[in-house]
């Protein structure tokens, strides 16, 4: 919500001294999220003054239309002469009133403005239109022509109030109220301690039998419905140079003065209306709920297919409107065109139930301003008031007659009462304030409060968010000062921290940074199509998705099942922008959807759900597994002064598992493999043992050149994706801290041949195996294949092996029996023949 001080000074008599920026801090006070205070025309520098167009005369043999005009400024420029001036716009004529900027003058963005020879003339200056004074977007897309009663020479500056300042407010969803000056003024008063002259006390007009006919079919949607009538409005009436000016600043465009003064009196009162051509409306106006299949083209221009549970506007022929959020183009106000326009309007002020005018607003897909009021709540009591100030200002500015007759009709209801002990505000806040403190408080946000140790409020009309006792100690709170409010530590019972799975995830976290990666969160939503750019087979599970029902993007209405289509699309990004060597990690949960689909059922809210409540919930839920996944390309190590880098491949993505592997105390196995996105030949499947039995949690190697050019990525992309759930149930528990022996290692290394087949992988468990418990670290080193030595279809594995007792110096004959070992063990199981023997 944009507010201009200039307007909310109208409301509450702020000291003259009163800045924006003071304003600001006051509004923070009492809980506001004011996020910046635009100055306006602050860097604009006269002289800005009225002209009278005297001459044009087109120049020829450019390429496009330009005029050269001679402007009188009266005595502004000091010698009362005509002001030539070089001008490219075309929507002014002789005899019109425009706005000039003299020489020496500065316009915002720092121009300033001189004397200067263009198009083989000089121009004295310049005819301004609304963008270059900073005005934002008039309508016109050209030259500000101003009414004619407007004297030559006038200042324009305080003409066209181009110096204000304007808060920016970010409204929250609970404070509807503050859509409005009225609700801003309330705060602000509040703040300051000054009165509110409240716009909405008006003398309104008692409904009788002769207003134009309205007839409500839903009363719980619709429970106010106020319509009043203007007849006599003249077609060339313009809105006011102020009223523009303020609805500008508001961040809205004038379109016509019957439209500029409704959306006048909604930034005004904070009630939507809307205003309907009454040659336009065939019948008596309706509120009803929408057939299935009824058509209607709103303003916009789009033709919507209504649901059942629009709520909709309608006359003798149909819809006219979606209710409280945009009217329908067969009603439409017409502007002024060669004297033709709308000269009877209808206005319409309703309060339409919140819930449907927010369900109808995202079916449709169409956010208005009205919706976005009425979805937060709006005073079903200024309605009328809201009505009879749009009829004031008709009267007066397009010399309008309002007519007698007055439609009201109001649903049956009762003010919100809540009952709250005194002291409760005190309880919640742990502040003793006191009940008189309490009241004046509760009274100032506009409640009726009686009652001595237990109050009886009375919530204002416009508070339709204040529902409970915790509602109204929170007015208490955040008018005191949530400053005010003492800073006391908790004090966590023992035992209560951090889970041994959070505490996983965290290390998993800190372990990939430290390798070099960078985190990188994703929205958790994916499309089909990057199913298919990942070559997933058609039966693959991770097709399974979990559809939403409204999704922030129809391209991804559908929860992931692997992380790896949101890190690559980061790297791509990334890739594009100029960085080229990228390691990017993420840990986040996929979404599987269950075998059999349950219904969730709605928990309460005004207890603790059982835990009967809480499991039938969970039970209705997706699977979730948390997965980590990284994503690598470019150069691993670059080149430097210190030697040669290295590119990253799938080796790098396969250390990567291990090195989580090892943080969350797994042993982690890794075989050849062949999956989804990864290259046949260099893609590897990564185990470990769970209950028992070798359990696959993932893979990691380099992407298919196919999935790389789908997605647009960097050649030799290379990824891994784990079930990190899978490889914390099979870790041995908590990590222990390793127990350092104070022996010396005895260092074995063999080289092995075996078939080219063979993985190291299993060459590896063989060894493992058979060296037994004094094996303390195995690493390959080499792989060498050469046919003429070793033979065709073989290759050379060498290792590294480490041995070392905790208890004693291992002799040679020891290490060398568990080599020996080893080496007979992998000869059973692979075999493998030791290279020279």
């Amino acid at each position: 919500m944009r507010v201009p001080l200039s307007w909310l000074r109208e409301y509450v008599d702020l000291p003259a001294t009163e800045t924006g920026r003071d304003v600001q801090a006051k509004l923070v006070g009492v809980g506001l999220e004011v996020e910046t205070v635009e100055q306006l025309g602050a860097d604009i520098k006269g002289p800005l003054v009225v002209g009278q167009v005297l001459t044009i005369e087109v120049l020829e043999g450019f390429k496009k239309p330009i005029r050269f005009c001679t402007v009188d400024v009266g005595t502004a420029n000091g010698t009362g002469e005509p002001q030539e001036i070089i001008c490219g716009a075309s929507n002014f004529q002789v005899g019109d009133k425009v706005v000039v900027v003299l020489p020496g003058a500065e316009l915002p963005g720092g121009f300033a403005i001189a004397a200067r020879k263009t198009y083989g003339k000089v121009s004295h200056g310049m005819i301004c239109s609304s963008d270059e004074l900073g005005m934002g977007d008039d309508g016109s897309h050209g030259i500000i022509v101003l009414p004619p009663e407007h004297e030559v020479g006038t200042d324009a500056i305080e003409l066209l109030q181009l110096v204000d300042e304007v808060l920016d407010i970010a409204v929250t969803p609970d404070r509807g109220y503050c859509l409005s000056l009225r609700g801003i003024a309330r705060e602000t008063a509040t703040a300051y301690g000054l009165p509110l002259r409240d716009p909405a006390l008006l003398d309104v007009p008692a409904p009788n039998a002769h207003g134009y006919p309205v007839r409500v079919a839903d009363p719980m949607a619709c429970d106010r419905f106020t319509a009043r009538t203007v007849t006599g409005l003249s077609p060339e009436a313009r809105s006011p140079i102020w009223l523009q000016r303020r609805l500008q600043k508001a961040g809205m465009r004038p379109i016509s003065l019957a439209v500029d003064v409704t959306n006048y009196v909604m930034l005004e009162l904070g009630q939507p209306l809307h205003a309907y051509d009454r040659s336009l409306i065939q019948g008596a106006i309706g509120v009803r709920r929408a057939q299935p299949g009824e058509k209607l083209k709103t303003l916009d221009g789009a033709e919507r297919t209504l649901d059942a549970e629009d709520l909709v506007i309608t006359d003798d022929r149909g819809p006219i409107g979606l209710a409280g959020v945009m009217g329908g183009a067969n009603t439409e106000i017409a502007d002024h065109e060669e004297g033709a326009g709308t000269t009877d309007v209808v206005i319409e002020a309703a309060h339409f139930d919140a819930l449907t005018v927010a369900r109808a607003s995202r079916r449709h897909k169409l956010s208005s301003e009205a919706s976005k009021r009425f979805e937060r709540g709006t005073d079903p009591q200024a309605t009328a008031a809201a009505a009879q100030r749009v009829v004031d200002l008709l009267v007066l500015l397009a010399g309008g007659t309002a007519e007698q007759g007055v439609t009201e009709v109001i649903a049956p209801g009762a003010p919100r009462t809540i009952t709250i002990p005194a002291d409760h505000p005190d309880r919640v806040a742990g502040v003793a304030y006191g009940r008189e403190t309490v009241v004046r408080r509760l009274q100032e946000v506009g409640c009726d409060v009686y009652g001595q140790d237990a109050l009886t409020v009375t919530v204002p009309s416009w508070r339709p968010d204040l529902t409970d006792p915790n509602d109204l100690a929170e007015e208490v709170i955040r008018l005191e000062g949530y400053e005010n409010l003492p800073s006391t530590l908790p004090k966590p019972p023992a035992g209560r921290g951090l889970t041994e799975r959070q505490r996983l995830h965290r290390r998993v976290g800190r372990v990939l940074a430290g390798a070099g990666y960078v985190e990188a969160p994703n929205y958790p939503f994916i499309g089909e199509a990057v199913l298919d750019q990942l070559g997933l087979e058609k039966d693959d599970p991770k097709r399974r998705v979990v559809t939403l029902v409204n999704p922030l993007s129809d391209e991804e209405p559908a929860l992931r099942t692997t992380l790896l289509p949101g890190l690559l699309s980061t790297l791509r990004r990334n890739d594009g922008r100029g960085s080229h060597d990228l390691a990017l990690f993420e840990t986040g949960l996929v979404f599987h959807p269950r075998e059999e689909l349950r219904i969730a059922p709605r928990l309460p809210v005004d207890r603790r759900p059982t835990d009967e409540e809480i499991a039938s919930l969970t039970a209705a839920l997706p699977d979730q597994p948390r997965h980590a996944a990284v994503v690598l390309a470019g150069a691993r190590e670059q080149t430097g002064w210190w030697g040669k880098g290295t590119p990253a491949s799938w080796a790098d993505a396969v250390e990567a598992a291990r090195v989580i592997a090892h943080e969350a105390g797994t042993a982690l196995t890794v075989e050849q493999g062949q999956y989804g996105p990864w290259h046949p030949g260099r893609c590897a499947a990564l185990y470990v043992t769970l209950d028992g039995a070798k359990t696959l949690v993932g893979h990691a190697g380099e992407l298919h050149p196919r999935v790389v050019k789908a997605l647009g990525l960097p050649a030799r992309t290379s990824a891994m994706e784990l079930n990190l759930d899978l490889v914390e149930q099979a870790s041995a528990g908590p990590v222990r801290a390793p127990r350092i022996s104070t022996f010396p290692v005895a260092t074995q290394d063999v080289a092995l041949v075996v078939d080219k087949d063979v993985p190291a992988a299993t060459v590896e468990e063989a060894l493992r195996a058979g060296a037994g418990a004094l094996l303390e670290s195995l690493r390959l080193f080499d792989v060498y294949e050469n046919a003429e030595q070793l033979g065709e279809g073989k290759k050379s594995l060498a290792y590294a092996l480490r041995f070392r007792a905790p208890d004693r110096t291992l002799t040679v004959d020891e290490a060398s029996a568990a080599r020996d070992a080893a080496v007979a063990r992998a000869a059973e199981e692979t075999g493998a023949v030791l290279r020279g023997a």
